[in-house]
Parts: C-alpha cells; sequence; structure tokens
C-alpha cells in the first residue's frame, strides 16, 4: 500500500521516542521502595571457596542482607536450567549423554571462571551495596585452570567436572564418513587449512540488568529484565526457584541492544526475585560494564581443521571438518546448540559439494561460557567454508570469483537437498555475485591494486558468498485488538532489539487492514500478555512473528466482511476489501473499518453466531526454515610497515524474500557487518593461560569498531520470494555478519599473499599483520 505498506523505506517511528529522550531502556526503571543489590564475582579462574566472612558487610551502613550460597541452599532454591530438554541430544564419543553440570546461581563448594557470582549484598543504595560488597572476606585456594580451547581437552589438562573426563561435554557428528572418504580417494586436489574463529563478547549500549519484586497477596513475581526472550526467562527462573511459570511475569522494554546475549536466563534474575521475597522490598541490580565482560555469555571460540577436495575441474568432491567448541565453564541454555546443529548443519554453504561430514567436540575451560551471538553457528560455518573456497582459488591458479562459479548450487536444482538434510527452496548464488561483483567495480580493482603499490601500500579484495538458515522456533502468536478512537494494537510474542518491530510489523497491519500507519501499536515485552511466545533471536521475527500477524489480519478481515455484509444486507461475497474500506460491489455503500469495529462491540448489531469485537489471534506456524543469502566484497588495503588494514569498499548483495522495509533492512545489514568486521580486525576475549584472567575486560582492552573503522557500505537486495511462509519472507538481521568474517579475511589474504603471507587468523590486528609480514620477508 502506497507510503507506509509492505516494501516501503517507511522511517522508523521508534526512533523518535529514541531520540527526544523518550525510551525506557532498563536502569530507568525503578519502583517505590526498591533496594540495590551488588554481585561479589570471583578473582579466580579456578579455587575451591574455603569460607565465607559476611560479618563486616553485614554490619555496614545500608546494607539489608548479604547473601551467600548456603542462603540458597537453605532455601532449597534450584541451579540455572541447562539444555536437557533441548532439541538435539547430545552424546559423548562414548556413547554416553553430554554432560550438562549444574550452574549454582550463587558459587557453590568452587569456582570456575573469573566472575562467577560469589556473594550478593542488597543495600538501600546501589553505592552501598557496592562498598559493601568489597567488605565480604573470602579465603580461595587457587587450583589450575585451563582457558586455551585447543587445549582443554589435551591429557593432563586441569579437570573442571569429574563426571566430564577430559574436559568434554559433547562429541557431535554430523554427514556421511564414508562418501568422503571416497571423495578424498578421488580426488586431483586436496586443500586443507586450519583456523581459529575467536572469542568475542556483544558489547551492546546498555549492560543486563534485572529488577524483581514480590506480592505476598497474590503470591505472584514481576521481573522487569532487558531481555529479547522474556517467556523462555520466565519458565527458566520459575524452574530454578520452584515455581510456576504463571507465578512470574516478565517485563522488558527498551533493550539497548542484545545480538543473542540478552536472549538467556542468568544468575542475577532469580537472584532478584529471591532477594525481593526475602526483604519484602524490590530490588535492583545493573551490571557494570567491566562487570558484563565477566559475566555476559560470549561467543563463537573454535578452533577448526577442514579440507576440500576436488577434482580436475576444480568441483568440489568432499568436504570434512574437525571442530573444538570451547563452551566455557558451565553449559549456557542453548551454549551446546550453536556449536552443533546450527553450525554444522551450514557446513555445504552455498555450493554442490555432494559430501560433507563434520565432527564437533564441544569442551569446558575456565572461562565465561559462550552462546549464541549474531548468527549462531553460521557465521563460522560461513567462515570456514569461505576460506576454504579462496584457499583452494588461490592454490588451483584460478580467479577467486571463477571457482565459487564452477560450484555454485544452480537456480535450475531448487528445490536443492544439501547432503546435511536441509532443503534451500529459493535461491541463485551466481546472480548474487554478478550483482555485488557491479556493485564493487570488480574490472576496476586491477589499477586500483596498482595505484596502491606506487603509494607502498598493498591491496585486497575477497569475496564471499553465504547461505544462512532462519525461522528457529518456527511458531509464534500475535494478537490484533481494537480500541476506542480506531487505534489498533499489534500483540506479538518476539521482543525487538533495535531491529524495527515497531515499524515493519506496523507496516504489516497498514498494508493488509488499512489502518492509518499512524494509528497502530505495536506491543512486545510482556510475558503476562499472550500465553506463550518465542522471543527473537536466530532472524525470526519477520518471517515467524510477521506470519502470526498477517494470519490474524486475515482473520480480521473475514470478520469485519461478515460484519459488513450483515449491516449493508447482502451476501459476504459481495462485500469489496480494500484500503481499509468495505464495498458493496457495483455500488457506493461502504463502511470503514472503524465503523465496523464499533459496531462489532453492539450485540443488537451482530449476526447470529458471532462473538462481539474483531479482536482476532492467530498463530504463525513455519513448516520449514528459509534460506537467506547473499554475497559481500571486501576491499582494503594494507601498510605494510605497521601492519595497519583500512577498508576502503565493502559492497553486499542481500537475497532476503520479501523485503518489508528496504531501509531497516538495509540498518540491519550495515550493522552486521560491522559486527562482523570487529571480529576480524580487533575483536578478542582472550585470557592469560596462567592466570585464567579476561585480557580485555573493559573498552580500554577490548576494541569494537568505531565510525573511522569502516567505509561507507554499498548494499542492494535481490528479492525471491520463498514458499515457506505466507509472505514469502526469509529474514535479514544476522546475514551481515555472516558473510563478513570471510570476506574480509579473503581481502586481507589476498592483499599480503605476493609477500609470502600464507595465514592469518582473527583478529588481525595491526601488530598481528606486521608479525605476519615480517616472518614472511624472513622466510620463516
Amino acid at each position: 500500500m502506497a507510503g507506509f505498506g509492505i516494501g516501503q523505506a517507511v522511517r522508523r517511528k521508534e526512533d523518535a521516542r529514541f531520540l527526544t529522550g523518550a525510551g525506557r531502556f532498563q536502569d530507568e526503571i525503578n519502583l517505590p521502595g526498591q533496594a540495590h543489590a551488588a554481585i561479589l564475582r570471583s578473582p579466580h579462574a579456578h579455587a575451591e571457596l574455603v569460607s565465607i566472612e559476611t560479618k563486616a558487610a553485614a554490619a555496614a551502613p545500608g546494607v539489608l542482607a548479604v547473601l551467600t550460597g548456603a542462603d540458597v541452599r537453605a532455601d532449597g532454591l534450584g541451579t540455572l536450567p541447562s539444555v536437557k530438554d533441548a532439541r538435539v541430544e547430545m552424546t559423548r564419543r562414548d556413547g554416553s549423554l553430554a554432560v550438562y553440570p549444574p550452574q549454582p546461581i550463587l558459587a557453590q563448594g568452587r569456582v570456575r571462571h573469573v566472575g562467577e557470582p560469589v556473594a550478593m549484598v542488597v543495600a538501600e543504595t546501589a553505592a552501598r551495596a557496592l562498598d559493601a560488597v568489597e567488605r565480604i572476606e573470602v579465603e580461595y585456594k587457587p587450583l589450575a585452570a585451563v582457558v586455551d580451547t585447543a587445549e582443554a581437552a589435551a591429557a593432563g589438562a586441569p579437570q573442571l567436572w569429574p563426571e566430564a573426563p577430559g574436559n568434554v561435554c559433547f562429541d557431535w557428528f554430523a554427514g556421511d564418513k564414508a562418501a568422503v572418504q571416497a571423495g578424498f580417494a578421488g580426488a586431483q586436489h586436496v586443500v586443507e587449512i586450519e583456523l581459529l574463529n575467536n572469542r568475542v563478547t556483544a558489547a551492546p549500549i546498555e549492560a543486563r540488568g534485572a529488577l524483581g519484586e514480590y506480592d505476598p497477596r497474590s503470591g505472584r513475581y514481576r521481573l522487569h529484565a532487558n531481555c529479547h526472550n522474556h517467556f523462555a526467562v520466565r519458565d527458566l527462573t520459575a524452574e530454578c526457584l520452584g515455581l510456576e511459570p504463571s507465578q512470574i511475569r516478565v517485563i522488558a522494554r527498551d533493550l539497548g541492544g542484545g545480538f543473542g546475549m540478552k536472549y538467556f536466563v542468568y544468575p542475577e534474575h532469580p537472584l532478584m526475585l529471591w532477594a525481593a521475597r526475602r526483604l519484602g522490598r524490590p530490588v535492583k541490580w545493573m551490571s557494570g560494564r567491566v562487570e558484563a565482560f565477566l559475566s555476559d555469555t560470549q561467543g563463537r571460540d573454535h578452533v577448526t581443521r577442514a579440507a576440500l577436495a576436488l577434482d580436475g575441474e576444480a568441483r568440489f568432491l568432499a568436504l570434512k571438518v574437525e571442530t573444538v567448541a570451547n563452551l566455557g565453564a558451565y553449559v549456557s541454555h542453548m551454549g551446546p546448540l550453536s556449536p552443533s546443529l546450527l553450525y554444522t548443519e551450514m557446513l555445504a554453504g552455498a555450493y554442490s559439494t555432494p559430501a560433507l561430514y563434520a565432527e564437533v567436540r564441544g569442551v569446558f575451560s575456565n572461562t565465561v561460557f559462550t552462546d549464541a551471538y549474531r548468527g549462531a553457528g553460521r557465521p563460522e560455518a560461513a567462515y570456514v567454508v569461505e576460506r576454504l573456497a579462496e584457499e583452494a582459488a588461490r592454490q588451483l591458479g584460478l580467479a577467486p570469483d571463477e571457482i565459487r562459479r564452477r560450484n555454485f548450487i544452480a537456480p535450475a536444482d531448487m528445490p536443492y537437498r544439501v547432503p546435511l538434510g536441509l532443503v534451500y527452496d529459493s535461491d541463485d548464488f551466481a546472480a548474487n555475485l554478478e550483482s555485488c561483483q557491479a556493485l564493487a567495480d570488480w574490472p576496476g580493482f586491477a589499477a586500483r591494486r596498482a595505484a596502491s603499490e606506487r603509494s607502498g601500500r598493498l591491496r585486497g579484495i575477497g569475496i564471499s558468498s553465504y547461505v544462512e538458515k532462519t525461522g528457529t522456533f518456527p511458531e509464534e502468536l500475535a494478537d490484533i485488538r481494537f480500541h476506542k478512537g480506531g487505534e489498533v494494537s499489534v500483540h506479538v510474542g518476539t521482543m525487538g532489539s533495535g531491529q524495527g518491530h515497531e515499524t515493519a510489523f506496523a507496516q504489516l497491519v497498514h498494508e493488509a487492514l488499512g489502518v492509518a500507519f499512524t494509528r497502530i501499536r505495536v506491543v512486545e515485552g510482556d510475558s503476562d500478555d499472550l500465553p506463550r511466545g518465542y522471543g527473537t533471536g536466530g532472524s525470526r521475527s519477520a518471517n515467524v512473528g510477521g506470519t502470526a500477524i498477517h494470519l490474524a489480519c486475515l482473520e480480521v478481515v473475514e470478520k469485519a466482511r461478515t460484519l459488513a455484509a450483515h449491516l449493508l444486507e447482502v451476501a459476504p461475497e459481495d462485500i469489496a476489501v480494500g484500503a481499509g474500506r468495505y464495498t458493496v460491489r457495483g455500488t457506493d455503500r461502504a463502511m470503514s473499518l472503524a465503523e465496523i469495529a464499533e459496531a462489532a462491540l453492539d450485540a443488537d448489531k451482530l449476526p447470529q453466531g458471532m462473538e462481539a469485537g474483531l479482536d482476532s489471534r492467530a498463530v504463525g506456524r513455519v513448516a520449514d526454515p528459509t534460506f537467506p543469502n547473499g554475497c559481500q566484497i571486501c576491499e582494503l588495503e594494507v601498510d605494510p610497515e605497521t601492519g595497519a588494514v583500512e577498508i576502503t569498499r565493502y559492497s553486499d548483495v542481500g537475497e532476503f524474500g520479501r523485503v518489508i522495509n528496504p531501509m531497516i533492512v538495509a540498518g540491519q545489514v550495515h550493522g552486521g557487518i560491522a559486527q562482523g568486521v570487529g571480529q576480524a580486525l580487533m575483536e578478542d576475549c582472550r585470557y592469560d593461560a596462567q592466570s585464567g584472567q579476561l585480557l580485555g575486560a573493559s573498552f580500554m582492552d577490548y576494541a569494537v569498531p568505531r565510525a573511522d573503522s569502516l567505509p561507507s557500505f554499498e548494499t542492494a537486495t535481490s528479492e525471491i520470494l520463498c514458499a515457506t511462509n505466507s509472505l514469502g519472507i526469509k529474514g535479514a538481521g544476522e546475514a551481515g555478519t555472516i558473510g563478513a568474517l570471510a570476506a574480509v579475511m579473503n581481502a586481507l589474504m589476498d592483499a599480503v599473499a605476493p609477500l609470502g603471507v600464507r595465514h592469518i587468523d582473527m583478529p588481525a590486528t595491526p601488530e598481528a599483520v606486521w608479525r605476519a609480514i615480517r616472518q614472511a620477508r624472513r622466510g620463516s
């Protein structure tokens, strides 16, 4: 619909609230009489808790309570729920079930990573709580620790859990091993590569927080938390506290960024509710920035060996991948899922490789636990496949675009079943590459490289063709509710964290119902508002949540058509619907949706058997996932004397099915690329091997991209509708990140390869690049 419907670049309506200071973020939520909590966190990566002395802290001014693991045990609280009921059953190499150790909300007997919660102080003010925390005296008996991913399962490594010998949580196998062996046996060429997918943290604008309250009259709890899966946080918090989910209401407002990290339940969620019940008043906690580095889930952290078999025409025959994935000290909510199923199922990428086999070993270490971070397994898979494709082209003397064209799955072969079982329904990878090369001025690169050489710099260009799977948790609920004055509210079980839900969902409703865009209000983030919901993650909101909204709108249209026909005394099939008006065909007799909605509340105006009101609820179920895809081309320069890398041009063509709002999609792609560039060139959660201390626990030591780290992006979209949901939407929120890692690193390797540099791992900091160049020049 013109102006505000599907396909229009409508300005985000939520931005007016943010730009005028009217947003409501976690730290702005306060309740009368609230107390404040502070957490004492372990300074050791691995240690036994010998004793905890809290008398001095309890006597400090304004302190209301000092709570430890002993109090948790005395009150009979549980541990944070693990993934025992996850969608995939994990095992170890000997066939035994994967090990999911209990994660206490306050340490019990031992600490296993720096930052683990040991005790909590509740005081009248946040400052007094922080002061009192420093008065708690804890005697630790330090133990040997292991933080390195590759060393965690090595013989003689310090053990975190007796029930997990060798620190192995799970062994994951996927694919046809015999077929892969046969492919390698008949190969003309074999390309091998070893990769490190570095550990990163989400670093949202606003850190995590929680505000708990308890009503003794109803026996219900209310948790205000900046999370983007409020239903899961409710259910898992209830399990930890021994409650029914119906006893807890979780409310999330503006999140200030999430990127997966705010999807999960954390110790502070049950801790605030428990403290509120004990003290009889609300209790609030807000994470500090250093605290966030030590307690928020981190992402990635893979060590991988991969090999690609090719025939004499450089066509892919088989792919084998061996990965060790670092889970951290405990098993986070979805921690094992990202490096196993979500990772391996996307290793086919955009290519018609006949055989594929992957092994993933999930290991424990004395680090913060890892979990889903923007892309959750798919960026890791794309990085392996695209780095291999680039290395194969280099070794075989082919252009990087040519080797991809020879191996792309063709549109004529769709739907196409990849070796690990997924079925791509609608993609054109070659067209994406061609369009992206046009954006990037691929033919002009040689001249630009020559100009860089004249100025003493190295220039490289890199391609990344990616496919991702979206539509995780293939069900969502949505309500359409009518209000006096003509306002319509849309209630959905997702939760925006910056994606523009308030705008995109309003566009869907405006398109379907003809209601004025300004009269549509989107409501998310309250677990009491709908019976269930599945939050935001895995680029599911538009395709799954949008499907639910669309179906609810269709139900409204049919109700309105039926009532309009009754009031206008014609058959329903004689009513034409368009632009929010219900018109008798061939006449000027019509009613607006607002008039029909008002009449629907009058029982005397309803046909027999019709319920009052036009409010509608629908469950959106998506039977199969969608597969957004695209191509990214990065061009960069390297200063060989300093190792500094400057990205000079970045082009992206994405295929996301039907695009609701192209401006929002472009913004999501831009943000995703920025996070991918950050991981490739600068971000690194690195731990000291001896002490287990996180070496970058503030923005003084942990680098994130800034405006001057990035060029202006050149982006475009193609539009091939999928058939797996009624809107044809595929999802776009994580695509930028999925392609960016390989695009940047392929460009970097193209720049330094003439010097003899064969490999650089992420993050390719100036120091790392400088060292690689120096080593190559020395011939080492």
